[in-house]
């Protein structure tokens, strides 16, 4: 990934503002693709990232993915793992996925402030042994990175965390029913596993 991360709309537009040696430069000096130690402990202690997927056409789709901190594992010198837990049961991201593997996940620390970027293929499996792990998960998603890069975080606005979401999945506690899932609305929609709740 590293002599191919700059396409050719990328180097037309640094070459019009003239920043092409720093592109390559932030290339050399940032652009990874094992995980450090330093990137493990920003990840593990993550309760949320972004990821961004698209169909097989191109289209893309953009997400919010949280849990409490240690949701993510890097289990390998290029791979993480996390869970997915019970949704709206559109299946954007992960229908994606099983069409086009290609993923750019981006961790934020909105406190610090810090950013880390991964690019990567990603997977699916119902049978991944990490699922104990991940009481509540529905399958586990693992993605294989190409690119690790920090990113410049001068345009992040500094929050606090306040609070986890009582919905987050962990051991020992069953997570309340989303309030949307009693509409009349959507109550005769939902998979069987639903209707008792």
């Amino acid at each position: 990934m590293a002599s191919d991360v700059y396409h050719d709309g990328m180097r037309r537009l640094q070459d019009a503002r003239d920043t092409r040696r720093l592109a390559d430069r932030l290339r050399e000096v940032t652009l990874r693709t094992a995980f450090t130690e330093e990137d493990r402990a920003f990840i593990e202690r993550s309760p949320m990232f972004f990821i961004a997927t698209a169909d097989a056409e191109g289209r893309p789709d953009c997400s919010y993915k949280g849990g409490l901190p240690g949701f993510v594992h890097v289990v390998g010198e290029r791979t993480l793992a996390f869970p997915d837990y019970d949704g709206n049961g559109m299946y954007r991201t992960w229908g994606n996925v099983l069409v086009n593997a290609n993923v750019g996940m981006l961790f934020l620390d909105f406190e610090s402030p810090k950013r880390l970027r991964i690019n990567g293929t990603a997977t699916i499996s119902e049978d991944d042994p990490l699922r104990d792990d991940f009481p509540g998960s529905v399958f586990i998603v693992r993605v294989e990175a190409a690119a690790i890069f920090p990113n410049c975080p001068r345009y992040i606005h500094k929050m606090q965390l306040t609070e986890y979401s009582a919905y987050a999945p962990r051991p020992g506690y069953t997570p309340p029913v989303p309030a949307w899932k009693t509409f009349d609305s959507f109550r005769d929609a939902l998979p069987a596993r639903d209707r008792d709740e």
